[in-house]
């Protein structure tokens, strides 16, 4: 028998808010069982929240979360899943590499004008 889970019980441990759930559900990333106006989850949306939250955390959409989830169902399935995660990684691992090169380069170029303008306060006789 499946066990269910209340949107109450399911908040309190991902720590996340129940709009956030029904926000998931409303974007078929998790299917809940509905009882009138109450909500149902089975242990497959538990773990389809884990992963989704997972996702979001590494810095994916809700698109590439879909994507991903989506791949699964269809044939190759989980092999084609692993392989379409990987991809993402690496995608987003190439990207977030770039940001930091971008903000290293930032940073040095604010030292840079720092240090120029510390220099031309010098030779113009003001104090820091």
């Amino acid at each position: 028998m499946d066990k269910y889970y209340t949107i109450t019980e399911l908040t309190r441990e991902f720590g996340v808010s129940t709009r956030t759930l029904r926000f998931y559900e409303d974007e078929g990333l998790i299917h809940p069982e509905r009882r009138g106006r109450t909500r149902f989850f089975r242990s497959t949306d538990r773990h389809l929240i884990k992963e989704i939250l997972r996702g979001r955390r590494i810095g994916f959409s809700i698109a590439e979360i879909r994507e991903i989830i989506q791949v699964y169902k269809e044939p190759p399935g989980e092999a084609g899943q692993l392989r379409l995660m990987m991809k993402r990684l690496e995608d987003k691992r190439a990207e977030l590499i770039q940001k930091r090169r971008d903000i290293e380069e930032t940073l040095e170029e604010m030292s840079n004008v720092e240090e120029a303008c510390l220099t031309r306060l010098a030779e113009i006789g003001v104090g820091t």
